[in-house]
């Protein structure tokens, strides 16, 4: 039944990418409208197949890289949902939805099998730090799509290229809000979950810090948003040098994230 609703996840992940793309094509808002709805089908059942998974199992489901792309997609897609509530950004999912949909693709490897938990990480310290820190990079991944499109919006109106596409595009204020909002988030939860690992670490090893390949990239990527997060605050920095560094700061993530997790398991 979990395979079953990660697949159906997976498919409607796809509509919802392919139907805000459309509304990109078509300039239409009420397209991105109907594929946010299609997005919030889509995380119900990734929702129930993380149910479905640990009812199956009985262990914690974010052992595995693939899974933990997986809670990365459902995460990314969850808060997105969320920031429809308070702002008008429906269009940001043509960014947001195919991520989230790449993700899947790339958790779907392995999908079904059985991970053996070694010892080592049978605590309950894991999970805690798991889905403080894939979640804070969640966050981080959406303020770097908030950021893109920025940019894109800024250089059409500084173009004065104002044209049926520009104006479905989110406000420059509305943008800016979610990247600073989701560095804010991000930041906080991200150092929260290296905390809680760096406890974990220290009754494992008897060391709070190994500085194994992993634990240097990840603090690599957390000086990067530290700094970009002291400029906005203590520089004022917002709009375009905001969300031109926070694409800097997401590639030294992305390097922790996928170079590291891949080369170093």
């Amino acid at each position: 039944m979990d395979i079953i609703l990660f697949r159906v996840a997976l498919a409607v992940y796809l509509l919802s990418a392919l139907g805000y793309l459309g509304s990109l094509y078509t300039r239409r808002v009420l397209v991105a409208r109907v594929s946010t709805w299609i997005l919030f089908s889509a995380f119900v059942f990734h929702t129930l197949f993380f149910a479905f998974r640990y009812i199956k199992t009985g262990q914690n489901p974010l052992i595995s890289f693939h899974e933990m792309l997986s809670f990365f997609a459902w995460a990314m897609a969850g808060i997105y949902l969320a920031f429809q509530l308070k702002t008008k950004t429906r269009v940001l999912g043509a960014f947001v939805s195919p991520v989230t949909f790449l993700l899947m693709i790339a958790a779907s490897k392995d999908l079904g099998g059985y991970v053996s938990i070694p010892a080592a990480l049978q605590s309950n310290l894991v999970p805690v730090h798991v889905i403080l820190s894939v979640t804070g990079e969640a966050l981080f991944a959406l303020a770097t799509c908030a950021g893109a499109m920025y940019l894109i919006q800024e250089g059409l109106l500084k173009n004065k290229k104002v044209s049926s596409f520009s104006k479905v595009l989110p406000s420059l204020i509305d943008l800016d809000r979610i990247n600073y909002i989701c560095l804010m988030l991000g930041f906080s939860l991200l150092t929260c979950g290296i905390m809680v690992g760096s406890i974990w670490a220290r009754s494992v090893w008897g060391s709070l810090w190994q500085w194994d390949p992993k634990q240097t990239w990840t603090l690599a990527a957390w000086f990067a948003y530290a700094v970009l997060l002291h400029q906005r605050l203590a520089m004022g920095w917002k709009g375009h040098k905001a969300a031109l560094f926070t694409l800097l700061a997401f590639s030294v993530l992305l390097i922790s994230l996928v170079l590291v997790s891949l080369l170093f398991v």
